[in-house]
């Protein structure tokens, strides 16, 4: 009879939907204990209204966003010498449960790229929150115009993983080897130039995967299963070793995130992105 129990079991887990592990509901929010919240959309968009108790972090507060768009290693995150006390001045700690959001799915992706940014750093309880403000609120979530800031910390850096990004020289390396999927829109893919690039087009051999196919209408992340089937129909394999990019490395960055909680491990993201790529004139492009 144990050994039936076991197997109900088994078979029950499995035909349940796979839960995800960074993005978090809305309700679960209130129920972290020491959460800091990080609203990662603009200033602007932030005094409009925002989660009560969220500090605003937008993506550039971390990035290096010395030169303009184009110029080598322009808004890619912060060394880790310097990423560390950036950190600390905002008052996040590795005893912080964090969430992130911003708009979903109307948004860029910031959300993201601030949660791979601290995934980076060594935080380990970051989470996303699944379909962003407008979740919150169709949940009956409040907004508040109250500006918060926490007491700076010191963060320790030292668990710092430089496996989730690379730079633009292992991308070249890797052009024959790696999967690269270019998380853009189908019209940015086939060489649209809508943000101040240098050059249209993509990355040699680069699949198009729109970093907005793995979520539903409403913003919210699709079930994992679903996002290996798509994986798998684009010919990418969990074994895969994949570098995603995007124009500045904010939608690819939540890309990348995706990507790890459907189980693609290796997956990195090229945070200086098209912008440094295309601004290289000795760079291929398709």
């Amino acid at each position: 009879m144990k050994a039936l129990l076991q197997c109900l079991l088994v078979l029950i887990l499995l035909a349940a939907p796979a839960r995800a592990e960074t993005w978090i509901a809305p309700e679960e929010v209130t129920s972290l204990d020491n959460a800091i919240l990080i609203d990662a959309r603009g200033a602007k968009d932030y005094a409009a209204g925002h989660i009560p108790g969220a500090i605003n972090v937008p993506w550039q507060s971390v990035a290096d966003m010395n030169g303009r768009p184009g110029d080598p290693g322009w808004g890619v995150l912060l060394p880790p010498e310097r990423l560390g006390p950036a950190l600390g001045a905002l008052g996040i700690s590795h005893d912080s449960h964090v969430v992130v959001y911003s708009a979903s799915p109307g948004g860029w992706g910031e959300d993201g790229r601030i949660a791979w940014s601290l995934r980076v750093a060594g935080l380990r309880n970051v989470k996303i929150l699944d379909g962003g403000i407008e979740a919150w609120q169709a949940t009956g979530g409040e907004l508040s115009d109250e500006v918060v800031r926490l007491e700076p910390v010191e963060f320790d850096i030292s668990g710092y993983d430089p496996t989730l990004s690379a730079s633009k020289e292992e991308v070249a390396a890797s052009l024959k080897s790696a999967r690269i999927v270019d998380s853009r829109t189908p019209e940015e893919y086939a060489g649209a130039q809508k943000l101040g690039e240098a050059r249209g087009g993509h990355l040699p051999g680069a699949v198009n995967i729109p970093w907005t196919s793995v979520f539903d209408g409403k913003g919210r992340l699709l079930d994992k299963g679903v996002l290996a089937a798509k994986m798998k129909e684009a010919g990418i394999s969990p074994d895969d070793e994949i570098i995603a990019y995007c124009t500045a490395g904010i939608r690819s960055a939540h890309l990348v995130l995706a990507l790890r909680e459907a189980g693609f491990a290796r997956a990195r993201n090229y945070d200086a992105s098209f912008h440094e790529w295309a601004g290289d004139p000795q760079l291929p492009l398709e």
